[in-house]
Formats: structure tokens, sequence, C-alpha cells
């Protein structure tokens, strides 16, 4: 079976900022339970804490100073399986509060793509698996300072609108002369870009949707990069595949943080959660509708339209709405305004809370996804797991996962729309407010979608099609 190494800037459970985290944790998981030898490999930011065991320590030379690297490595069982997570020490780069929005993130991610590729000397996969901006640049390091190094280069695209541009003067971390600062290699409108770097360099280009993967080769979602993504996907080297999610950490049967377990057997239960969570964040325990939302607060979530949009149903619903969330300051504001204006139906939680949140998804009703664009979305799967009802804007993947329920009841599981104003939203949350109302009907839309399968197992399957396709292309 393929040797894979999965490199990511985050890895769940060890350092999380966002999804990304959420799939380099979980889908090498089902990777190793389908038989693939794979690895991952990380930074190790200060906030880990786990065991490590030492592997190995060589010199990187970063513009002619020498950084001690150490590989350590951690283990978790899977199954009857062992799957490795390595890490790439470093005091100068890694020893610090917080993963990201450092000054110089340039330079320490240039440092971690090339202790990577040091690495990649002696470990030698079949695949090596990159994602997102911070890993990129090891594509080319690979192409051109590995020659002996055969293994096919998988680059994934998380969301194009954090994509690595920095200015010209960074190409030289790398090692690179301006040979390299050219259109068809690092150059990105007169700044180096290491997602270009990626995309140029890979054998594969995927995206966590279909639809995602269709949008970036547009103006609109390109970023700048849709012309060359329309010529990868000519040549056949782009395509989207769906995230999963983990259903054991995402489990209403069986999660401990939760008030009360219920399954879709017996749904009834999530009202006991909704009570509690009531309780919780202070709000009046009623039998009224609890809108969720959990997510970055900021603008291509589409918080403009949904604090406008929550203000005007606020006014005329008997609904709650609950945020969990950090983000741009100016929407939290906003948001803390609508608490103040309605103290008794809203409640706003600036914080990052992996077991509140699951509270939430068991507490809520429905749950408020109006993004302007949304790559994949992993929120909407938790939400279909615990039972609460998506209302999202059809976007991305989004579009892919979620059915409008309204004049679609047979296959329906969310309700959708598709404009971007503030009154498509208010329209298609009173059109599922409507539909809560009848009782019987809400609860068979609650079964229905909690019997949904968005686990790692079907989309794990369509990447270990493509990592056997990339290696049989000599």
């Amino acid at each position: 079976m393929k040797k894979i190494l999965f490199v990511s800037s985050e890895v769940s459970p060890y350092a999380k900022s966002g999804g990304l985290a959420d799939v380099a944790g979980s889908l090498p998981k089902e990777l190793l339970k389908m038989g693939y030898d794979i690895s991952v490999i990380m930074p190790k930011y200060r906030e880990i804490n786990c065991e490590m065991e030492y592997v190995t320590d060589f010199s990187i030379y970063m513009q002619g100073k020498k950084e001690n690297c150490i590989i350590r490595k951690n283990e978790q069982t899977v199954g009857n399986k062992r799957l490795i997570t390595f890490f790439v020490d470093n005091i100068t780069y890694f020893d610090r509060d917080g993963m990201y929005c450092h000054p110089d993130e340039a330079e320490r991610y240039a440092f971690f793509d090339k202790a990577v590729t040091e690495f990649i000397r002696s470990y030698n996969p079949d695949i090596i698996h990159l994602n997102d901006w911070q890993s990129g640049p090891i594509a080319l390091l690979v192409r051109e300072k590995l020659k002996n190094i055969t293994a096919k280069i998988i680059y994934t695209i998380h969301n194009l609108e954090y994509n690595g541009r920095f200015n010209h003067g960074n190409l030289y971390h790398f090692d690179l002369d301006d040979s390299y600062f050219t259109i068809d290699k690092f150059e990105f409108y007169g700044d180096i870009s290491f997602t270009k770097a990626g995309i140029v360099y890979s054998d594969m280009i995927t995206t966590v949707s279909k639809t995602y993967a269709e949008e970036i080769q547009t103006e609109k979602y390109g970023f700048g990069y849709d012309g060359l993504l329309r010529k990868k996907h000519e040549e056949g080297k782009l395509i989207g595949i769906v995230n999963g999610i983990d259903y054991e950490e995402f489990n209403p049967e069986k999660d401990k943080t939760l008030y009360k377990n219920y399954s879709a057997k017996n749904p009834e239960l999530k009202k006991e959660n909704k009570k509690a969570l009531q309780k919780e964040l202070k709000l009046p325990k009623k039998d009224v509708p609890v809108l969720a939302v959990i997510s970055r607060i900021v603008q291509h979530k589409g918080f403009d339209i949904l604090i406008e949009g929550m203000n005007t149903l606020l006014q005329n619903e008997d609904i709650q709405l609950v945020v969990l969330g950090m983000g741009e300051i100016h929407y939290i504001h906003r948001l803390e305004y609508l608490k103040e204006k309605y103290p008794k139906k809203v409640s706003v939680n600036n914080i990052f809370d992996g077991e509140l949140a699951k509270r939430i998804y068991a507490g809520s009703d429905m749950f408020l996804m109006p993004s302007l664009f949304e790559p994949c979305g992993l929120s909407q799967l938790i939400s279909f797991r615990y039972g609460t009802i998506p209302i999202a804007r059809s976007t991305g993947g989004l579009k892919d996962t979620i059915i409008g329920y309204a004049g679609n009841k047979e296959s329906g599981n969310g309700f959708t729309f598709w404009g971007s104003k503030v009154d498509d939203l208010v329209e298609v949350t009173k059109m599922a407010l409507s539909t809560y109302k009848n009782k019987e009907e809400w609860n068979e839309l609650v079964k229905k979608v909690m019997k949904e399968d968005f686990s790692w197992k079907t989309s794990a399957k369509e990447y270990a099609k493509l990592y056997e396709e990339i290696t049989k292309v000599k």
C-alpha cells in the first residue's frame, strides 16, 4: 500500500484554528483504516503539550544563519493501528503564543517547508499531500532540490482567500535566486505566493468541494489565481472532493459534553439539550426556535447580512439567537448591540470553546451559514449530525451538501438561498420558522438529517482512488 506524508500547518487534536485542523486530524485516520501507510507532519507550536519521542535533528540555514530543527513524534491509536504525527520543533519560529498572525509569517513557514523537505529525503514517501498555503512551496523545493525523490505531490486548497502572498524579498528565505521569480514559478503580481508554488509544482490540485473547484476558476472567487486554475482544470489536474467529519468525535449518542445524549431513534431528547443550553447561556427557558451561529466572525461568513437580517427577525419573531466565535471587532460590536437590544433573545459568546460548540449544536434548532463563499464548510455537516437544520447560502460545499427542503421534502435537508441580500436571508429563515411550527413535519426532518452520512468514509474513498490513479502516471 502507498506510503503517504500528509503535511498541514494545524492538526486536531494538537493545534486548531479552523476546519483545516479537523480535516488533517480525521482524513489520515480514515486512510490508515483503509490500509494506507500514512503519517502526518506539522509545526511544534508552544501550545502543543502531548508526549513526544525524539526522532532526529538537523540544521536548516535561513539566509546564512543556522537554525536547529528537531523532529519529534506522537502516536495515536486508531483501531488496531497507530497513526504517527511528526512535529517540526524550533524555538525561534514556533515557541510563541498563537499559531498565526506573526510579522515574520513568510520566514516561519519557509523554515517549516525547508525542514519538511529535508525530512522527506529520508522518509521517501510515494505521495506527498500538501494542505493550504503554508506548505505550498514544499512542492517546488521537492521538485527542484530533491531530484531523486519520485513521489507524486497533491496540493489541497482549503480556502483560496488565504494564499500566502508576501513581498519579493521573502523569496530568499528558500535559498532561491531570482530565476524563480517568474510568472511560471513563484512570482504573483510582483510578490511571491506560497499557494502559486503549490499549484504550479504539484501533480494534482484538489479543493474541498466540487462546487468550490468550479468557483475558484472564476474571477469573483479566484483571487487572481483563476487563470492558472482554469489551465490546471483543462489539463485534468483540478478536482473537488467534499470534506467529511469524524463521526466518532461528533456523536450525539455518546458525546460526553452534552447535557443529554440522543440519536435519530430518540430525537425528542434534543429538547432537553435546548432547555439546558438556555439555562447555561442565561436565556429564558421557552419552547421557541433557537438559531445558532458558530463561526469565525469575518466578512466572507456573511455577517453583514446576518446581523441585519437577525435584527429584523428578532424584532418580529419569537426566536432566540446564539453566537459563538471570534473575529473582526466591528462585527462583534454590532452583535453585542443586538444582545443589548434583545437581552432575552440573544447570547453572544466571543470565545472559542469546542465543548460549548457541541452543546450549541445539540441545543439549537437551526444553524445559520449565510456565507458569501464557503469552500466546503464543516459546520453544516456537524449540524446534520446533531439534528440541527442548516439555513445556508447556496455556495461551495454548502451547495454540494444542503438540498433545499422547501418544495423538495423527499430529499431536502435544509433551507437554502442564492442571493446575497438581507431580504434573501430573512425570507428563507421565515420559511424555516414556518416549517418549525408543524411539529410533526419538523421532527421528521430532524430524524432525516441525523441519518445523513457525511463521515470521512465516502470522501476517503475518493482520495484513495486519486492516490491510486496518480501513482500510475509516469
